[in-house]
């Protein structure tokens, strides 16, 4: 009645204006938001027809207000399984509901996105929203879009986490907007935006949104940084990083500096990498993919000596100090199941932390010049302590990086060298 009443009023606003719901008429619909949390209250709602009555509210109303809400309502309702089935199920729904993406609202952007995670998070319907998704192309163009131009944390994290879930459910989709960049799609006409957006591409976009949520959202953070594993884990993914218009330079310089100047900073207790250890290693493996395929580009080459210096130090030192901690709780609580199952789960975590970390600086050791090594040593990056800890959980596996890094470091520092062979006799054979 709100947005199509019987007799219209003379004093509404113009024909496409926005409008505002009155104090009283907000409150009572907000008290249906709050109240459809409860199953009972969900329930009765769909069998009065609410997705429906919502439906005509998306095609009808002018009020940003009302949308947001309804569409919270309806993200409250998909919580309980069987109405969000049912919910997934009409395909009417769900397209509108997709065109809610391109909205100007963020409000109501951050209601539609938590509607999509709800369901995305439903093993019995992802399937048909990452299908409805697929055959849609707006919906890359609108996510880009928010993800390149929002300044709105929430709604970032939020956006960020439902391409996370897209791109861990569909290896095909995320091919998909991988290569979309390089063709056009049309969205559907928004009345606050006609005007067709920009030639997007997926990379550009992430990083972006990174940048806006690194220092206001830790979270949001680490699910950006997973976003960018994700896409290295097929080569056209490596190749829309590496061959972007700055050849990976943007993406090299945000990761390398989260590294040296963000996390596991000097004065953190050895415990932070327990707590950092996912957005790490989603960090690790991006470089280490990048190194690996672009090893002459220059921004790889600078730096090398600080960037092993934090990789050794900072990760493999204070793991060493996280796992005798976990091997004292374990021992402490060998009599409790739940205890020394979680324990049993970080360790699995800060194992691939330390497979990764040891991949990528055995390659960075191979790539060491005697200047690198020089500069490092000077600084107080390379010594004694840090390359033992280097050489400690690089060997036996990566003994040719270690040996390679040898030769350099002899060149540079011949007592260190052979300090380094003397506590890892093994190396002397091969001398």
């Amino acid at each position: 009645q709100v947005i199509a009443p019987a007799e219209p009023d003379p004093a509404a606003s113009p024909e496409g204006a926005r409008t505002e719901l009155d104090e009283e008429m907000e409150n009572d619909i907000c008290k249906v938001w709050d109240m459809s949390m409860d199953e009972d209250v969900a329930l009765f709602l769909q069998e009065f027809n609410a997705p429906d009555i919502f439906m005509g509210v998306f095609a009808k109303s002018k009020c940003p207000r009302l949308t947001e809400i309804c569409v919270g309502i309806l993200g409250n309702m998909a919580c309980f399984q069987d109405i969000c089935m049912s919910i997934s199920k009409d395909e009417n729904l769900g397209q509108v509901l997709l065109q809610r993406l391109c909205d100007s609202d963020s409000p109501t952007l951050l209601e539609t996105s938590r509607l999509l995670l709800t369901c995305l998070s439903q093993p019995e319907v992802a399937n048909v929203w990452v299908e409805r998704i697929r055959e849609n192309p707006s919906v890359y163009d609108c996510v880009c879009f928010i993800m390149s131009s929002s300044t709105n944390v929430e709604l970032l994290v939020k956006v960020g986490e439902v391409v996370d879930k897209l791109f861990d459910l569909d290896e095909e989709l995320m091919l998909n907007w991988i290569k979309n960049g390089t063709c056009r799609s049309v969205g559907p006409s928004v009345d606050d935006s006609p005007e067709e957006l920009p030639d997007f591409k997926i990379v550009p976009c992430v990083l972006e949104a990174a940048k806006q949520v690194r220092s206001d959202n830790p979270e949001g953070l680490d699910v950006y940084m997973h976003i960018l594993q994700l896409l290295t884990t097929v080569d056209e993914g490596i190749q829309a990083i590496v061959q972007a218009p700055d050849g990976g330079k943007d993406t090299w310089s945000l990761l390398y500096d989260l590294v040296c100047q963000e996390l596991c900073q000097p004065d953190d207790p050895p415990i932070i990498v327990q707590e950092q250890k996912t957005v790490l290693a989603s960090i690790l493996s991006v470089l280490s993919a990048m190194f690996a395929s672009q090893t002459e580009q220059e921004y790889t080459r600078m730096r090398k000596s600080k960037l092993c210096y934090f990789l050794l130090i900072r990760i493999l030192q204070y793991m060493e100090g996280c796992g005798k901690r976990a091997v004292d709780n374990s021992k402490e609580s060998e009599q409790e199941e739940t205890g020394r199952t979680d324990v049993n789960e970080e360790d699995f975590h800060l194992k691939i932390l330390k497979d990764i970390c040891c991949e990528l600086l055995s390659n960075m050791l191979q790539e060491l010049t005697k200047e690198n090594t020089l500069e490092g040593l000077h600084q107080g990056h390379l010594n004694e302590q840090t390359c033992s800890c280097a050489f400690q959980n690089l060997l036996p596996l990566y003994f040719a990086s270690v040996e390679s890094f040898l030769e350099v470091l002899r060149e540079a520092d011949q007592t260190l060298a052979d300090n380094l062979e003397k506590r890892f006799p093994s190396l002397k054979v091969h001398t």
